[in-house]
């Protein structure tokens, strides 16, 4: 129920609201189920997200790993989400398994831990993923998933960040046209 309130609070707020700061820009439902599948095929333990919004993709995610025992490390910029996303968290009963951080996506990434997550799911500001390059790769694990939204409706932004990618040998790639589309990257086990 949670879930539909929340798509319908994200549509009905982002019709009205021209100041990016205050959009929603929630994924699509069908992404949700993508993630859940993905966390729970990857038995991803160890997710972060980049983007929390209102927690709506957070969700679907914490559902997920909550089932296998994990955590989801999610991070936001913007005052005003932080708070909307903690009540969304309390609410689903999920705050067990959220942890949320208020800072900058770039320092919270310098600051991880070498092959630290399972499973990395990028839903910001697609300008800023080249410079977050080097670090996703770097606390991604062996076999790790990278997940990034938006790879079909934004794609001329998402351009220099999926070139990077597909130069790295150490990465398969494809891109599923579900939702906004969702570039998938696969770090090599070796």
């Amino acid at each position: 129920r949670l879930l539909t309130e929340l798509e319908r609070f994200g549509d009905e707020n982002d019709r009205s609201v021209d100041y990016r700061p205050k959009r929603m820009l929630n994924i699509t439902r069908e992404t949700g189920k993508l993630l859940s599948v993905l966390v729970k095929s990857c038995n991803a333990k160890h997710i972060l997200e980049i983007g929390t919004s209102n927690g709506y993709s957070t969700l679907w995610l914490a559902e997920a790993v909550r089932s296998i025992g994990g955590t989801v490390t999610t991070v936001e910029y913007s005052d005003y989400k932080i708070g909307l996303a903690a009540e969304n968290f309390l609410r689903a009963e999920l705050s067990a398994v959220i942890v949320q951080v208020h800072d900058d996506a770039k320092r919270v990434l310098s600051g991880c831990a070498d092959q630290s997550y399972d499973l990395i799911f990028l839903d910001a500001e697609r300008p800023e993923y080249p410079d977050y390059w080097q670090d996703v790769r770097r606390i991604l694990r062996k076999g790790g998933l990278l997940v990034v939204d938006n790879a079909v409706s934004h794609q001329e932004q998402m351009k220099p960040f999926v070139e990077l990618v597909e130069a790295d040998q150490d990465f398969s790639t494809c891109l599923v046209p579900v939702g906004n589309g969702e570039y998938l990257a696969v770090r090599a086990q070796g």
